[in-house]
């Protein structure tokens, strides 16, 4: 297969590019990295990537920007900036890579656990990562042709903790976390939300 990853060169994309690597074609995307550049919060530039990209098979999505603060702090524009990019962003992977997608090809996209277990500060985050998960089940209804679609809600990523300088005990291994994308892309499964850590055995 030849699988395009958007945000292929983070902490979570990279796993999913080495996983995906040993057997398939990886075409990584970023919005300063990677094979070809992308602004998920431009719809003439995700057009413009797939345009260039030519034919694929599979879509992963680990990208996506979202603002974090309290319901005091967060400003109308840092809402909207969570909208365009992550929600918005990732949506419209879909909507626009759905008329350049191989039959039977599949998208796979990022919320993670703030959707479902929600912090303090998290609002505009939480808001995204649900809208996303109600996105795919009801996208899935619709596309064309066989093609798929599914989000990864990653929990707390081990590396990422680790860089924050926070406790990593209650974290997942990127490379664990990439296991989830991998069943998506390679499974039969679609309109779901995958949770890595019941993929694992908790």
């Amino acid at each position: 297969m030849r699988v395009i990853v958007v945000g292929g060169s983070g902490t979570i994309g990279s796993a999913v590019v080495a996983a995906l690597s040993a057997r398939d074609e990886v075409v990584v995307a970023g919005r300063k990295t990677g094979t070809i550049h992308v602004d998920l919060a431009s719809p003439e530039s995700i057009r413009s990537m797939f345009q260039s990209v030519g034919v694929f098979d599979a879509v992963v999505s680990a990208a996506g920007q979202a603002k974090f603060g309290t319901l005091d702090d967060l400003t109308d524009a840092d809402y909207l900036f969570s909208f365009s990019n992550k929600l918005m962003g990732q949506a419209n992977l879909v909507r626009i890579g759905r008329q350049f997608i191989a039959d039977g090809g599949s998208f796979t996209l990022t919320s993670g656990v703030l959707g479902q277990e929600p912090i303090k500060g998290s609002a505009s985050i939480s808001m995204v990562n649900a809208g996303l998960e109600g996105f795919v089940r009801a996208a899935a209804l619709e596309l064309p042709r066989g093609i798929r679609v599914n989000v990864v809600s990653p929990p707390w990523v081990t590396e990422t903790l680790i860089a924050r300088k926070m406790d990593p005990s209650h974290g997942m291994p990127a490379a664990r976390v990439a296991q989830a994308y991998l069943a998506s892309v390679e499974g039969t499964m679609t309109g779901q939300t995958l949770d890595p850590r019941k993929l694992a055995g908790g």
